[in-house]
């Protein structure tokens, strides 16, 4: 479907109120040349007029002094005052002969206007009709005054006038055009301060709010954005602070679980290994069935054992306040490669100073990239699985201070399309969210068409009081 291109809203009313006044314009052209040929036909009517008096007259005098009309008609009296370029006055006897006639010199070719000019005015008007007055004595016709014009006199004429209109039009067009758009970017300047805002809003600073403004209908839409922005802000505040109140209860489920796990299944496979070594101590040499029982047993609770400490580490990871973020993270990446046995290999980028975080910040940061590697070990079937962790100075906004940022990457080069699935459809990357969300950040994932697949969370964050512990841009 044929759709408009986007343009300037200044540019469009511009030139919409231009072509309403070429329109109006043009109707007054078009008056303007009804008017003329009108005015053009009532003088070739009051000449012909005109004439068929003065030829009554003269039939009159003729009668007087002699009774005959042997020097009747002459034009030349008559028509020589009236005479004009292309006008042509004649004599016409009642058996249709002409008798005498005059004509005034033709325009010159200088003027000569158009031809698509030519041809409507010609169409429309029929300027070469002649006008037709009786010459009456005593009662009886003694034959017509005549009179016509030239067609292309009169269209030259005709033109000479729409001309000057034109040009005068063409100059004001220009002169109200560039008025007009001068005036709209003048009222329209508001708009920039309200797109952004709008800008900061889908950039979740909710902070943004615009200045008054003095058209009531801008000001209408200041009001209604600050409203918006102000309970936007006060409903995202509200849901950081339940999802905070989450995550925290979820942490502490988790640390139970741990726990129960531990004191519960760690130490019932810790006796199950007990009793299977003592089973084969206490196991005759000469019978072989029961010691390899025995091992087989001892070797499943060993395997149940390493299983329950990976599921212990994930419910419960490394005290983060106690060992630091950074020496989580490679305590996590390190425990990844040793379960990975060499199929995968995890690597992990660290640039920054990450000492100062918060407990709950750091927390957090560490169950987001828990999560994303564990999506990628799991779906994507990749064979390197990247962690990069930077924390760097970013360019602050207008009236805001320095500013700092975290931001978390995790790239694997694995199968995109499972991996992508996976993600967007479990629950961990809506956990993902609402801890990113939670700390005020934003989660991005990107998927390549074929393979590969990145995870990355820029998180803002106070900056250092002297500046340490950042990467350079």
């Amino acid at each position: 479907m044929w759709t408009l291109p986007r343009s300037d809203l200044k540019y469009r009313l511009t030139l919409r109120i231009v072509a309403l006044s070429a329109v109006c314009f043009a109707a007054i052209l078009a008056y303007c040349v009804f008017d003329a040929e009108r005015a053009a036909r009532a003088r070739i009517e009051a000449i012909a007029e005109i004439t068929a008096r003065d030829l009554e007259l003269q039939q009159n005098k003729l009668s007087w002094v002699n009774g005959q009309g042997s020097a009747f008609p002459d034009l030349q009296n008559a028509a020589t005052p009236l005479l004009a370029p292309g006008l042509c006055v004649a004599y016409r006897a009642t058996s249709g002969d002409i008798v005498q006639r005059f004509c005034g010199g033709t325009q010159s070719e200088d003027a000569a206007p158009p031809p698509v000019f030519a041809a409507l005015y010609r169409g429309l008007f029929d300027p070469g009709r002649e006008t037709v007055r009786a010459v009456l004595f005593r009662g009886e016709r003694l034959g017509d005054a005549v009179v016509s014009v030239d067609p292309a006199t009169l269209t030259a004429e005709a033109w000479h006038e729409a001309a000057r209109l034109l040009a005068a039009t063409a100059v004001t067009l220009l002169l109200l055009g560039g008025v007009v758009y001068a005036a709209l970017a003048r009222a329209l300047r508001p708009t920039r301060l309200i797109r952004a805002g709008l800008e900061r809003i889908a950039a979740n600073d909710l902070s943004a709010r615009l200045p008054p403004f003095d058209l009531a209908e801008l000001s209408a839409i200041r009001d209604v954005f600050n409203h918006l922005a102000e309970n936007l802000g006060t409903a995202l505040a509200e849901r950081n602070e339940l999802t905070r109140r989450l995550i925290a209860l979820q942490d502490d489920e988790r640390r139970r679980l741990a726990r129960e796990l531990h004191d519960e299944f760690g130490q019932g496979l810790a006796a199950i290994r007990a009793l299977a070594a003592s089973a084969r101590q206490g196991a005759a040499p000469d019978r072989p069935g029961p010691l390899s029982e025995c091992d087989g047993i001892a070797r499943i609770a060993a395997e149940m054992m390493e299983t329950l400490r990976g599921a212990l580490f994930r419910l419960r990871p490394p005290d983060v306040e106690e060992l630091g973020l950074a020496a989580s993270l490679e305590g996590l990446v390190a425990g990844w490669n040793g379960r990975s046995r060499g199929r995968t290999r995890f690597e992990i980028r660290l640039c920054g100073g990450f000492e100062g975080l918060p407990a709950p910040f750091g927390a957090n940061l560490y169950r987001i990239a828990q999560e994303a590697i564990t999506n990628a070990a799991k779906h994507a079937e990749a064979t390197r699985v990247v962690l990069d962790l930077t924390m760097r100075a970013v360019e602050p906004g207008p009236g805001d201070g320095a500013a700092t940022e975290i931001e978390l990457t995790v790239a694997d080069d694995g199968r995109a399309g499972d991996h992508d699935r996976a993600a967007r459809s479990g629950m961990g990357l809506l956990g993902m969210r609402e801890r990113v969300a939670s700390l005020g950040g934003r989660l991005s994932f990107e998927a390549g068409r074929k393979t590969g697949s990145a995870l990355r969370v820029v998180i803002p964050v106070a900056p250092a009081a002297d500046g340490s512990g950042e990467c350079p841009a």
